[in-house]
């Protein structure tokens, strides 16, 4: 039996939280809930409508009938209320709202936990409670973990897009439709098959497009009428809580997100939900919908409950807020001198969404300090993520657009070119430690004619699958959180199309593609591996430059640092074609180092310019302002990544030399004539200033112009000493 009515009977104390803003869990009383009524079995309806005449719900339980089931209204607040006996599971319905004017609007429920799957506009009755978790073991050992000392390697994925079924239908099923992509996978297939493959490629997260009920597939989901009501293109509530405990069964976060910044223009939504502005604000210069009203606290009360709801029905492990730089400034999007707007001090600063944003941030981890919290916020905006006591913004996170379009365009620049712009490739590390950054390659910049990333690579096929190794390389050895979009791993060449699956038959059909999908999981196991690359990750401690200004051969080597010395890594990176052999690198102490990942490996598509099984002795040459410098092979448009092994062998004492002097001087002569055959590493090329490329000689910039802002840490130098 469900639950006794009285449970969701709205009290004072709920209405004046509700006109303060505070009444995080409106959720548990407004919308459509299971309930008894004096043994009678039904559902429960609550809607907020201030200011209209009169409200009905309408809907299968009463054959749609507009004079059926009037709803009644609290004293104050402006909330409907009603209960429906005989209201089943499952049925669809909708509000009559009848205006100050006299209008009637039919709207769907802002607080509907499920929805009639578009094309229709319905709400439909749904008892999310009684799924049984079965992700405790999860959820305990995150509430235990610092998530900025912990890999996050985030997969983003729009679920309708990620594949199809091969049954030429539309997504919906429609077999009468112009579509004739496949149907979508559903949440459990999605459970099964997606999951799978994001912990087969070593993902230590999935980042969901917005997966709540939107009416445009086109908009890919961040054009919402459903708040709270996950899409029922692939299923129904408690199939997608199964999606997210599947995932975290398979020790993978969930990431969703939410879109605060406005809501579609839609008649059943909640646009002129009353007949006037009631959500909204006014419209979106850009995009044609419509900002939410945060200066009423009705409105701030509805989102800051969205945001609980998600994070503690659905067990999100982080939240990613869209459009956060819309917020932020109250001329967004206007160009028009006469039509800008300013703040009671004279200035374009939002202050009502930023104090929602901050509400936001500081409710999350008042209630569930182990969720992260993460900004798309495009502009040099300072302290997104610093404390709000502090005066940040409060979240954890921020995508690093700068680092993304900065890359980028140094990835498409043409070789001959690319000296010139080097600074592109460098300039991020100047600012990112100033925030906690994540590295976003996502689905906005492979659509609306950006190309796919392979496509931007400059070059032949070859060049362009090396190129996109490069740049995976570069992003995973970086510091700060990564993010790549679903078909950047296999190199798709096609623009991202939310209308159909992404084209995994490439890596069956296309050697390149399988070396491509093959090195992006083996870059991501050892991403996870490798504490250097994510411990210290948001931190001026983890990183230092090595060779910074090498921009005549297109060369950066910087060093990643964990809490622990042993775990350091040199990282070198060539984005010109060139390879180079006998190549002098400093390194940050002395010792022996080993290659532990080449991206020229010949399993990867490379030409197998590696330097596999040698263990580098590091001589007392000082090189890129370190004092110990080794020489390794450099590949040609590829990179390595070199391990601390431990310290060098004791020298041998007389004593000992004496021993073997006499074993030794049997093979002089043999070692005479190979010396007479081969030049000592001491007059090499590269101690006389000289670097052998392709077969010929080209001068690098001089040793002391090297290394950046590297420094030794003479922590490292001692312990090796």
């Amino acid at each position: 039996m469900s639950a006794p009515i009285a449970n969701y009977l709205l009290t004072n104390d709920d209405l004046y939280l509700m006109g303060k803003g505070v009444w995080y869990r409106s959720y548990e009383k407004l919308g459509a809930h299971p309930c008894n009524k004096d043994g009678v079995e039904g559902y429960w309806f609550a809607v907020w409508a201030t200011d209209v005449k009169s409200v009905r719900v309408i809907g299968d339980f009463n054959d749609w009938d507009t004079d059926a089931t009037y709803l009644e209204c609290t004293p104050t607040g402006g909330v409907w209320y009603g209960f429906v006996p005989g209201a089943t599971e499952g049925q669809l319905y909708k509000y009559l709202i009848e205006t100050a004017r006299g209008d009637l609007l039919y709207k769907a429920d802002p607080y509907a936990f499920y929805a009639e799957c578009p094309p229709g506009t319905a709400s439909r009755t749904a008892d999310i409670s009684g799924y049984k978790w079965q992700d405790e073991k999860y959820m305990a050992s995150r509430a235990k973990q610092d998530f900025f000392k912990r890999p996050l390697n985030i997969f983003e994925c729009h679920l309708g897009s990620w594949k199809r079924h091969p049954d030429g239908l539309a997504g919906n099923g429609d077999p009468d439709s112009d579509d004739h992509a496949g149907s979508y996978l559903t949440y459990d297939e999605l459970s099964e098959e997606l999951v799978d493959y994001v912990k087969t490629m070593g993902y230590s997260h999935i980042e969901v497009l917005p997966v709540m009920e939107h009416p445009f597939d086109g908009s890919w989901g961040y054009q919402v009428t459903g708040y709270f009501a996950p899409t029922s293109r692939y299923g129904n509530p408690r199939q997608f809580k199964h999606f997210v405990d599947a995932c975290h069964q398979a020790g993978i976060g969930v990431i969703l997100d939410w879109v605060p910044g406005g809501f579609c223009r839609d008649e059943h939504g909640l646009v002129h939900f009353n007949g006037e502005k009631l959500y909204e604000k006014e419209e979106h210069p850009n995009w044609g919908t419509f900002k939410f009203d945060f200066s009423r606290n009705e409105v701030r009360n509805f989102l800051t409950s969205n945001l609980l709801y998600w994070v503690g029905e659905y067990h999100a492990d982080g939240i990613r807020m869209d459009g956060v730089t819309s917020m932020l400034y109250l001329n967004f999007g206007i160009d028009d001198p006469g039509q800008k707007k300013f703040n009671s001090r004279g200035t374009e600063e939002d202050d009502a969404s930023i104090d929602f944003i901050r509400t936001c941030n500081d409710t999350v981890g008042k209630y569930y300090p182990d969720v992260m919290m993460i900004a798309e916020e495009s502009t040099a905006w300072p302290l997104v993520t610093y404390p709000t006591s502090d005066g940040g913004l409060g979240f954890h996170f921020k995508w690093d657009m700068g680092w993304m379009n900065d890359t980028l365009h140094y990835m498409q620049t043409d070789f001959p070119y690319r000296p010139g712009n080097h600074k592109l490739l460098t300039f991020s590390t100047m600012y990112q430690f100033n925030e906690n950054f994540i590295l976003p390659l996502s689905h906005d910049e492979v659509v609306h004619g950006k190309c796919s990333l392979i496509t931007r690579m400059p070059g032949d096929y070859w060049r362009q699958f090396a190129g996109m190794r490069a740049l995976a390389l570069y992003q995973m050895t970086h510091a700060g959180g990564k993010l790549n979009f679903m078909g950047n791993e296999l190199g798709q060449f096609i623009e991202w199309r939310y209308y159909e699956g992404i084209q995994y038959f490439l890596t069956e059909e296309y050697e390149s593609h399988a070396h491509q999908q093959h090195y992006v999981a083996a870059l991501n196991r050892l991403y996870e591996s490798q504490p250097a690359l994510w411990q210290d990750s948001y931190s001026p401690s983890g990183f230092d430059w090595i060779d910074a200004d090498n921009a005549d051969q297109c060369i950066i080597s910087f060093a990643r640092h964990g809490d622990d010395e042993k775990d350091d890594l040199v990282i070198l990176i060539n984005f010109e074609v060139n390879p180079h052999e006998d190549f002098r690198l400093g390194v940050p102490r002395p010792g022996i180092y080993e290659e532990v990942f080449n991206s020229d490996d010949e399993e990867f598509g490379g030409s197998g310019v590696t330097n596999k099984g040698v263990k580098f002795k590091t001589e007392d040459e000082p090189w890129n302002r370190q004092e110990q410098s080794i020489e390794l092979r450099v590949p040609p448009l590829g990179g390595t990544i070199l391990r601390y092994v431990g310290p060098l062998p004791k020298k041998r004492t007389r004593k000992t030399a004496a021993k073997s002097a006499k074993p030794a001087a049997k093979s002089a002569t043999a070692g005479k004539a190979a010396a007479k055959k081969a030049p000592s590493r001491k007059t090499s090329a590269a101690k006389t200033g000289n670097t052998k490329v392709a077969g010929k000689s080209k001068a690098p910039s001089s040793p002391a112009s090297k290394g950046g802002n590297a420094k030794a840490r003479s922590t490292g130098a001692t312990k090796s000493e």
